[in-house]
Protein backbone atom coordinates (compact mmCIF):
# COMPACT_ATOMS: atom_id res chain seq x y z
CA UNK A 1 0.00 0.00 0.00
CA UNK A 2 1.68 3.63 -1.43
CA UNK A 3 1.67 6.24 1.65
CA UNK A 4 0.24 9.46 -0.33
CA UNK A 5 1.11 13.19 2.01
CA UNK A 6 -1.47 15.31 1.03
CA UNK A 7 -0.41 18.95 2.11
CA UNK A 8 -3.42 22.16 1.24
CA UNK A 9 -4.56 24.08 3.66
CA UNK A 10 -7.91 23.73 2.50
CA UNK A 11 -9.51 21.04 4.80
CA UNK A 12 -12.34 20.37 2.24
CA UNK A 13 -9.71 19.55 -0.45
CA UNK A 14 -7.80 17.20 2.52
CA UNK A 15 -11.36 15.84 2.94
CA UNK A 16 -12.64 14.58 0.02
CA UNK A 17 -8.88 14.22 -1.53
CA UNK A 18 -8.37 11.76 1.07
CA UNK A 19 -11.57 9.64 1.21
CA UNK A 20 -10.92 9.40 -2.54
CA UNK A 21 -7.44 8.14 -2.48
CA UNK A 22 -8.46 5.56 1.08
CA UNK A 23 -11.05 4.57 -1.23
CA UNK A 24 -8.31 3.50 -3.77
CA UNK A 25 -6.44 1.56 -1.48
CA UNK A 26 -3.78 4.29 -0.87
CA UNK A 27 -2.81 5.05 2.71
CA UNK A 28 -2.83 8.96 2.87
CA UNK A 29 -1.28 11.32 5.61
CA UNK A 30 -2.84 15.02 5.58
CA UNK A 31 -1.14 17.84 6.39
CA UNK A 32 -2.48 21.48 6.58
CA UNK A 33 0.69 23.58 5.76
CA UNK A 34 4.24 22.94 4.50
CA UNK A 35 5.90 23.36 7.78
CA UNK A 36 3.88 20.52 9.51
CA UNK A 37 4.30 18.01 6.36
CA UNK A 38 8.21 18.93 6.37
CA UNK A 39 8.36 18.02 10.11
CA UNK A 40 6.63 14.73 9.20
CA UNK A 41 8.40 14.17 6.45
CA UNK A 42 11.74 14.58 8.57
CA UNK A 43 10.85 11.49 10.61
CA UNK A 44 9.58 9.50 7.47
CA UNK A 45 8.96 9.96 3.97
CA UNK A 46 5.57 9.19 2.27
CA UNK A 47 5.87 7.40 -1.22
CA UNK A 48 4.68 10.45 -3.05
CA UNK A 49 3.62 14.36 -2.19
CA UNK A 50 0.79 16.46 -3.54
CA UNK A 51 1.34 19.79 -2.74
CA UNK A 52 -0.83 23.22 -2.73
CA UNK A 53 1.29 25.76 -4.01
CA UNK A 54 0.01 28.57 -1.22
CA UNK A 55 -0.02 27.71 1.95
CA UNK A 56 0.84 29.21 4.99
CA UNK A 57 4.05 29.12 7.00
CA UNK A 58 5.99 27.02 4.56
CA UNK A 59 4.53 27.35 0.90
CA UNK A 60 4.97 24.45 -1.56
CA UNK A 61 7.80 26.13 -3.49
CA UNK A 62 9.61 26.32 -0.31
CA UNK A 63 8.73 22.77 0.68
CA UNK A 64 9.98 21.15 -2.47
CA UNK A 65 12.91 23.18 -2.34
CA UNK A 66 13.76 21.18 0.87
CA UNK A 67 12.76 17.71 -0.10
CA UNK A 68 14.79 18.03 -3.51
CA UNK A 69 17.80 17.99 -1.05
CA UNK A 70 17.50 14.87 0.26
CA UNK A 71 14.61 12.90 -2.10
CA UNK A 72 13.60 12.35 -5.22
CA UNK A 73 10.10 11.38 -4.33
CA UNK A 74 7.54 11.84 -7.29
CA UNK A 75 6.05 15.47 -6.02
CA UNK A 76 2.88 16.74 -7.87
CA UNK A 77 1.62 20.54 -7.55
CA UNK A 78 -1.94 21.52 -7.28
CA UNK A 79 -1.86 24.66 -8.68
CA UNK A 80 -4.74 27.62 -9.42
CA UNK A 81 -5.69 28.04 -12.87
CA UNK A 82 -3.91 32.12 -12.95
CA UNK A 83 -0.64 30.01 -11.50
CA UNK A 84 1.00 29.54 -14.87
CA UNK A 85 4.50 31.00 -13.49
CA UNK A 86 4.51 28.86 -10.42
CA UNK A 87 3.25 25.50 -12.68
CA UNK A 88 6.62 26.46 -14.94
CA UNK A 89 8.98 27.24 -11.89
CA UNK A 90 7.59 24.14 -9.82
CA UNK A 91 8.61 21.94 -12.41
CA UNK A 92 12.18 23.86 -13.07
CA UNK A 93 12.62 23.14 -9.21
CA UNK A 94 11.74 19.46 -10.03
CA UNK A 95 8.54 18.55 -9.49
CA UNK A 96 6.93 15.85 -11.87
CA UNK A 97 3.95 16.71 -12.43
CA UNK A 98 0.56 19.62 -11.37
CA UNK A 99 -3.20 19.69 -11.55
CA UNK A 100 -5.16 22.97 -11.51
CA UNK A 101 -8.13 23.71 -9.17
CA UNK A 102 -10.80 23.31 -9.66
CA UNK A 103 -9.70 19.53 -10.72
CA UNK A 104 -11.55 16.10 -11.35
CA UNK A 105 -10.10 14.29 -8.68
CA UNK A 106 -10.09 10.83 -11.18
CA UNK A 107 -7.74 12.89 -12.91
CA UNK A 108 -5.07 13.34 -9.88
CA UNK A 109 -5.89 9.75 -8.81
CA UNK A 110 -4.39 8.56 -12.42
CA UNK A 111 -1.45 10.80 -12.07
CA UNK A 112 -0.61 9.66 -9.20
CA UNK A 113 -0.93 5.94 -10.27
CA UNK A 114 0.99 6.50 -13.51
CA UNK A 115 3.77 8.10 -11.62
CA UNK A 116 4.11 5.51 -9.11
CA UNK A 117 4.19 3.13 -11.68
CA UNK A 118 7.37 4.44 -13.18
CA UNK A 119 8.65 4.89 -9.89
CA UNK A 120 8.27 0.90 -9.08
CA UNK A 121 10.00 0.60 -12.71
CA UNK A 122 13.04 2.91 -12.24
CA UNK A 123 13.25 1.54 -8.92
CA UNK A 124 13.51 -1.97 -9.87
CA UNK A 125 10.41 -4.18 -10.15
CA UNK A 126 9.95 -4.39 -13.14
CA UNK A 127 12.79 -6.88 -14.19
CA UNK A 128 13.80 -8.42 -17.63
CA UNK A 129 16.27 -7.58 -20.33
CA UNK A 130 14.29 -5.13 -21.99
CA UNK A 131 14.92 -2.40 -23.77
CA UNK A 132 14.05 0.54 -20.98
CA UNK A 133 15.86 -1.57 -19.04
CA UNK A 134 19.68 -1.88 -20.36
CA UNK A 135 22.21 -0.07 -19.26
CA UNK A 136 22.75 2.89 -21.73
CA UNK A 137 26.07 4.25 -22.26
CA UNK A 138 26.30 7.23 -24.70
CA UNK A 139 29.48 8.90 -24.93
CA UNK A 140 30.34 10.16 -21.24
CA UNK A 141 26.38 9.26 -20.51
CA UNK A 142 25.76 6.10 -18.15
CA UNK A 143 21.81 5.25 -17.41
CA UNK A 144 21.07 2.31 -15.59
CA UNK A 145 17.52 1.62 -15.27
CA UNK A 146 17.04 -0.76 -13.10
CA UNK A 147 19.04 1.67 -10.22
CA UNK A 148 17.58 5.02 -11.49
CA UNK A 149 21.95 5.87 -11.75
CA UNK A 150 22.85 8.45 -14.09
CA UNK A 151 26.20 9.68 -14.49
CA UNK A 152 27.76 12.44 -16.70
CA UNK A 153 31.30 12.45 -17.25
CA UNK A 154 31.85 9.76 -13.66
CA UNK A 155 29.82 12.28 -11.68
CA UNK A 156 26.30 11.20 -10.31
CA UNK A 157 23.18 13.22 -12.03
CA UNK A 158 19.83 13.02 -9.63
CA UNK A 159 16.87 12.83 -12.07
CA UNK A 160 13.64 12.92 -11.12
CA UNK A 161 11.42 9.94 -12.38
CA UNK A 162 9.82 11.99 -15.31
CA UNK A 163 13.24 13.56 -15.96
CA UNK A 164 15.01 10.13 -15.91
CA UNK A 165 12.22 8.80 -18.74
CA UNK A 166 12.75 11.76 -20.99
CA UNK A 167 16.33 11.34 -20.88
CA UNK A 168 16.03 7.96 -21.38
CA UNK A 169 14.32 8.35 -24.71
CA UNK A 170 16.12 10.48 -26.27
CA UNK A 171 19.70 8.63 -25.75
CA UNK A 172 18.20 5.07 -26.89
CA UNK A 173 17.88 6.86 -30.41
CA UNK A 174 20.87 9.19 -30.63
CA UNK A 175 20.36 11.18 -33.31
CA UNK A 176 16.73 10.81 -33.81
CA UNK A 177 14.28 13.26 -33.56
CA UNK A 178 11.90 12.83 -30.92
CA UNK A 179 8.81 14.97 -31.17
CA UNK A 180 6.81 16.66 -27.89
CA UNK A 181 4.31 14.17 -28.42
CA UNK A 182 6.17 11.19 -28.45
CA UNK A 183 8.03 12.39 -25.04
CA UNK A 184 4.65 12.70 -23.94
CA UNK A 185 3.88 9.04 -24.46
CA UNK A 186 6.99 8.22 -23.20
CA UNK A 187 6.19 10.29 -19.76
CA UNK A 188 2.80 9.96 -19.06
CA UNK A 189 -0.36 7.72 -19.76
CA UNK A 190 -2.77 7.82 -22.73
CA UNK A 191 -5.71 9.40 -20.23
CA UNK A 192 -3.18 11.86 -18.98
CA UNK A 193 -3.02 15.46 -21.16
CA UNK A 194 -0.35 17.51 -20.67
CA UNK A 195 0.77 20.96 -22.94
CA UNK A 196 4.14 21.09 -24.67
CA UNK A 197 4.87 23.62 -21.98
CA UNK A 198 5.21 20.66 -19.20
CA UNK A 199 7.37 18.71 -21.87
CA UNK A 200 9.73 21.80 -22.23
CA UNK A 201 9.55 22.41 -18.30
CA UNK A 202 10.85 19.26 -17.81
CA UNK A 203 13.84 19.52 -20.44
CA UNK A 204 15.01 22.59 -19.20
CA UNK A 205 15.13 20.76 -16.00
CA UNK A 206 16.75 17.99 -16.98
CA UNK A 207 19.63 20.35 -18.91
CA UNK A 208 19.99 22.21 -16.18
CA UNK A 209 21.07 19.48 -13.80
CA UNK A 210 23.53 17.93 -16.25
CA UNK A 211 24.97 21.54 -16.72
CA UNK A 212 25.80 21.30 -13.08
CA UNK A 213 27.89 19.01 -13.23
CA UNK A 214 29.68 20.17 -16.96
CA UNK A 215 28.84 23.43 -17.45
CA UNK A 216 29.33 22.83 -21.21
CA UNK A 217 27.14 19.91 -21.20
CA UNK A 218 24.94 20.89 -24.68
CA UNK A 219 23.71 16.78 -25.72
CA UNK A 220 20.45 17.58 -25.74
CA UNK A 221 19.52 19.51 -28.66
CA UNK A 222 16.50 21.47 -29.40
CA UNK A 223 14.92 21.40 -32.67
CA UNK A 224 12.07 24.22 -32.60
CA UNK A 225 8.77 23.71 -33.60
CA UNK A 226 9.38 20.04 -33.94
CA UNK A 227 11.37 18.29 -30.82
CA UNK A 228 14.01 17.33 -29.37
CA UNK A 229 17.60 15.04 -29.85
CA UNK A 230 19.95 13.23 -28.15
CA UNK A 231 23.68 14.25 -29.60
CA UNK A 232 26.18 11.52 -28.79
CA UNK A 233 29.39 13.32 -27.78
Amino acid sequence: MSKIALVDDDRNILTSVSMTLEAEGFEVETYNDGQQAFDAFSKKLPDMAVLDIKMPRMDGMDLLQRLRQKTQIPVIFLTSKDDEIDEVLGLRMGADDYVKKPFSQRLLVERIRALLRRQDAVAGDIVGDTEDTKVIERGELLMDPLRHAVSWKGKDVSLTVTEFLLLQALAQRPGFVKSRDQLMDVAYDDQVYVDDRTIDSHIKRLRKKLRMVDSEFSAIETLYGIGYRYNEE
